[in-house]
């Protein structure tokens, strides 16, 4: 195991891109003493573009509210049978979405990390197709984490320092602004800018995660109003904010990143960082009500994709108190930020009600990827093997519901594969808007599917990658090919849905053509934008901080 660095200064000196192998404690301190997050002004109040003052005559095409949880992961709401702790948290208003609507039995993520499948969503294209194959980090990330393993482990990350030369100009740099240029394409075409064709008003809150490049912003690419944080996350209070609780991992490259480096700020189109009100999940559901109050008189979409419930873990005091059976401290932390989560969901669906629009809005609930493993929580995917970064049903089984009265019959269950990238088409043939031709679209709209006027699978394959690891399911069979360690894994879901069952052996034939189908989509995808610059395992059968044994499941992550 490599000896470990002094953690309280890893990620500022990393962050400054001096080599910290060369440094003594005092000289790493000296770096710490100059250290600054961005400056974050004050809070500012936010004005709503206000719509009109009464609803125009005629038939109006309904609503978007598309929800995006954060690594909430399958076994993390009571509506799959489980919940946080046994079900200790009930989850009524995400639950509500798919018991009013339809469930997506086998809905699966665009990926198994957020920006990636946050990029599938919005485009309705796998983002492989468009070179956007890794979540945008800071280099000083892939160093931290590429170089430091985890207490006793049996299996080491890899950095690579001579694919840096290869980032993107300006990538490599100590500010706050170096990831912006890891960017979704300004030429790919959003579902926001699709629906502004048929007059809607275009509101995204919270995480973005897609680049700040020129034309990658939200208010460039289709929303008319943004608020939230462009590169990735932020914090949900200040560490030591009186009301909030805090869990760390200590054993955790990713979380011991997080606290040092992630200011607690917003922004509003493109203003300056500016600090929220109160715990970010709460604020931006504010923000979320305003924004329906001010346009219930003409049809808008809203992206409200909150980052809850990623790391830092960071509860309020008021939601952690209400969990005392809890004795975990960090299991508590988690569950009070899903109750939180539940909660603010259900402020949104009410404020829907409240202004006469639930009737004629289709809403749409999902998690971006399955449930992370470096929070040290085992049970956030049950029934599923993997968590978030890998291919197993863990890792991008997501849960995903739509709900639209009069247009989806409620407690309907659809069995049949589905994806975030269907999200695209199915907002844009509700609001009647034309799918681009000009490119390949790989969603298709579910609605037909689910209103009987289509039969069959939508979807006879769905692919992933992320460098040498790629995954397609085709019909009920499901490969895993994870190059770097020249493991293959092949799984019949039809009879074996959690993956128990390695038949790769047994059905060699199978395997090949499943390796057949991973190569042709790859001749249909554009060389990534920037290079991996590491190389980490994920376990599949239990998380991070929990001791590795030999012949263990586990994959090798790029990013």
């Amino acid at each position: 195991m490599r000896k470990r660095i002094w953690l309280g200064a890893t990620a500022l000196v990393l962050a400054a891109g001096v080599g910290v192998a060369a440094m003594n404690k005092p000289a790493i301190l000296g770096m710490i003493a100059h250290a600054r997050l961005p400056h974050v002004e004050a809070n500012q109040p936010v004005t709503w573009s206000q719509g009109p003052a009464a609803p125009a005559p005629g038939e109006r095409p309904p609503n978007v509210v598309f929800i995006l949880a954060d690594d909430l992961g399958f076994n993390d709401i009571t509506f799959n049978g489980g919940g946080v702790a046994g079900g200790v948290v009930p989850t009524p208003n995400i639950d509500s979405i798919g018991r009013d609507g339809v469930d997506f039995v086998n809905g699966y993520a665009g990926n198994a990390t957020c920006a990636p499948s946050r990029a599938a969503i919005l485009t309705g294209r796998y983002p492989t197709r468009f070179g956007f194959e890794f979540t945008p980090a800071p280099v000083a990330f892939a160093k931290l984490v590429g170089t430091e393993a985890e207490p006793d482990s049996i299996v080491e990350p890899k950095f690579f320092p001579d694919r840096v030369k290869d980032m993107p100009a300006g990538s490599t740099s100590p500010t706050p602004t170096a990831m912006n240029t890891l960017s979704v394409p300004a030429s790919e075409l959003t579902i926001a800018e699709v629906l502004k064709t048929r007059g809607y008003q275009t509101i995204h809150l919270g995480k973005w995660h897609l680049g700040g490049a020129d034309g990658s912003r939200p208010e460039a690419q289709g929303f008319d109003e943004s608020l939230g944080f462009i590169a990735g996350g932020s914090m949900y209070l200040p560490e030591k904010a009186p009301d909030v609780v805090n869990a760390k991992q200590p054993w955790d490259p990713i979380d011991r990143f997080l606290w040092p480096n992630l200011p607690y700020q917003v922004q509003h189109n493109g203003s300056k960082m500016f600090a929220p009100k109160g715990y970010m999940t709460d604020y931006l559901t504010d923000e979320a009500v305003s924004a329906i109050k001010a346009n219930k008189n003409r049809p808008f979409f809203m992206y409200y994709a909150p980052n809850a419930i990623h790391t830092p873990l960071q509860a309020t005091k008021a939601d952690y108190d209400a969990l005392p059976q809890i004795k975990d401290h960090r299991l508590r932390v988690y569950a009070a930020m899903v109750r939180n989560l539940d909660r603010n969901v259900g402020r949104v669906l009410q404020a829907l009600k409240d202004e006469g629009l639930d009737d004629n809005t289709l809403v749409i609930f999902t998690s971006d990827n399955g449930g992370a493993g470096y929070v040290g929580l085992p049970e956030v995917n049950r029934p599923y093997r993997g968590f978030k970064s890998t291919f197993f049903e863990g890792g991008i089984h997501a849960p995903f519901f739509m709900r639209w009265p009069g247009q989806i019959t409620p407690g309907s269950r659809y069995a049949n594969p589905v994806s975030h990238i269907d999200i695209f088409a199915t907002a844009a043939g509700a609001a009647g808007a034309a799918v681009p031709k000009d490119r390949v679209i790989d969603g298709v709209d579910l609605m037909p599917y689910l209103q009987g006027k289509a039969t069959g699978r939508p979807h006879q394959t769905l692919f992933w990658r992320s460098g040498q690891y790629s995954t397609v399911l085709d019909g009920d069979w499901k490969l895993q090919v994870n190059g770097a360690r020249e493991k293959v894994w092949l799984y019949d879901l039809a009879t074996d849905p959690t993956e128990q069952h390695d038949l790769s052996k047994a059905k060699p034939d199978k395997v090949i053509a499943l390796k057949a189908l991973l190569r042709d989509q790859d001749t249909q995808t554009a060389k990534p934008m920037w290079p991996s610059l590491l190389q980490g395992p994920v376990f599949i059968d239990h998380p991070s901080g929990q001791p590795q044994k030999a012949g263990e499941e586990y994959i090798l992550w790029d990013n």
